[in-house]
């Protein structure tokens, strides 16, 4: 059979390779795109989307318990696991559909099955139907990861799930072990602790959400202690005793091992790209502990070959992953993009509270020469929180002392993972401290405290 040729084709349709399809196809480029599995890959599947479903359910089931704090009254308040879940699913599902309708709306060939580079600008692809032959003169993989399992722990569906179980959990957990403290492990940490589990949360480094800055880290700790999760930092799940209806984990901490029982475990130790098969090394590609090797333009050094999203360099985050699709596919149809800057993206965490940041943490700028101007507003503080019911949090922004560049911003607390894009966009347009400080900010808005924050770090706060 005769290979299909195009322009581009791009394996896996995740954000970062649906996104690059579209562009391309708007450049008018010839695109076909492989998926063995979903149209949205992980993220609107099993990753980014159907977690902020299940969140948002658990935030409006606390919100409820606090009704008479807004002089309002909720009888009976319950909640139906398995109902939370298919609205979830639902979510999931309709904009999974969604990415098909914009396939078709840009002509874009879609082909279901299982990929492999069967040499330079060749794609041998799997089908339910037999084989398919593609060529194209430009390949972008965006194969994205998976699930790190850990000797012993791995998962069984059972009493040891990861987030694919977690997602679609066969019960509701009593007492529930969450192993690692990154943004998957306490988005499930916090949902099922405001769903009634007891939750114990075990992170081999010295703080709980440790790409974060130290200060965010240590109040988000407080306030999920306050909410009955119990933390167990610089400790290490050694081996998990499966014996249903339980498991035994041995834990060591500080030199010592402690046997905790548990009825549920969940794994987020990180990610594994999915690398391994696909001819990648044959055509010379470079992989560094599963992720492909790529420069900041996402080039392989293998012609026409790109690799974007998870199954390349870090940060591991959907929206970094669809800029890299757009940088691609414009560089591909002769375009000069910008490459996309790690410094500049922004990481965010939805448990409650949530947490999000942009840039360098204090510790790092310090770390890399810099002297600094830090400044804190809390929440406290601000209007709006206070009417919200929402007083716990805090923003930090951290400056060059030396030129007043904002270096980075750390946030704690109500909305923040919507308040953070508001200090990317000051990031991308190199924005100094005298910048932010002309700027009006509304009143009355959670984003006034990004106001006085940076006053803060320059002695002018007006409202603390």
């Amino acid at each position: 059979m005769a290979a299909k040729t195009f322009d581009l084709v791009v394996i896996g349709a995740g954000p970062g390779g649906y996104v690059a399809a579209i562009r391309a196809a708007q450049l008018g480029k010839s695109v076909a795109i492989v998926e063995r599995e979903n149209l949205g890959g992980i993220c609107l599947n099993w990753g980014c989307i159907p977690t902020k479903a299940l969140l948002r359910s658990a935030e409006v089931f606390h919100l409820m318990h606090r009704a008479k704090e807004f002089g309002l009254t909720a009888d009976k308040i319950g909640f139906d696991l398995d109902a939370v879940v298919k609205r979830s699913r639902k979510v999931a599902g309709q904009l999974s559909g969604g990415i098909g309708h914009l396939m078709k709306k840009n002509k874009i060939t879609v082909v279901m099955g299982s990929a492999k580079l069967a040499g330079k600008g060749k794609v041998t692809v799997t089908t339910d139907k037999g084989t398919e032959e593609l060529s194209a003169a430009n390949i972008v993989l965006a194969t994205g990861a998976r699930a790190r399992e850990l000797p012993g722990l791995e998962a069984d569906g059972d009493l040891v799930w990861t987030y694919r179980h977690a997602l679609q959990p066969k019960r509701m957990p009593k007492k529930l072990l969450v192993i690692g403290s990154g943004a998957i492990g306490i988005e499930f940490a916090s949902f099922f602790n405001t769903l009634g589990a007891d939750v114990t949360v075990v992170e081999v480094l010295d703080r709980i959400l440790p790409v974060e800055d130290a200060e965010i880290s240590a109040f988000a700790k407080k306030q999920f202690e306050k909410q009955g999760m119990k933390i167990m930092e610089k400790s290490m799940v050694k081996k998990l005793d499966r014996a249903a209806p339980k498991v035994t984990a041995h834990i060591e901490r500080g030199g010592k091992i402690e046997q905790h029982d548990f009825d549920t475990v969940i794994s987020a130790v990180g990610i594994v790209a999915n690398t391994e098969g696909l001819g990648l090394e044959e055509l010379g590609a470079k992989i560094d502990r599963s992720f492909v090797v790529t420069d900041e333009y996402c080039r392989t050094g293998v012609d026409g070959l790109f690799v974007i999203g998870d199954a390349t360099n870090g940060p591991w985050l959907a929206h970094k992953a669809s800029h890299e699709g757009v940088m691609v596919a414009e560089l591909i149809a002769g375009g000069h993009p910008h490459a996309v800057d790690p410094a500049n993206i922004a990481g965010c965490t939805y448990c409650h509270p949530q947490v999000a940041s942009v840039g360098l943490t204090e510790a790092k700028a310090k770390e890399a020469g810099y002297s600094v101007k830090v400044g804190r507003f809390p929440f406290i503080g601000n209007g709006k929180a206070i009417a919200l019911g929402e007083p716990e949090g805090m923003i930090k922004t951290v400056f060059d002392a030396k030129t007043g560049e904002m270096l980075g911003a750390h946030m704690v607390g109500a909305e923040v993972t919507e308040l953070i894009q508001g200090y990317v966009v000051g990031r991308q347009l190199e924005t100094t401290e005298e910048d932010l400080m002309n700027t009006v900010f509304p009143h009355p808005t959670l984003s006034e405290m990004m106001h006085e924050s940076v006053l803060d770090a320059y002695g002018r706060a007006i409202h603390f």
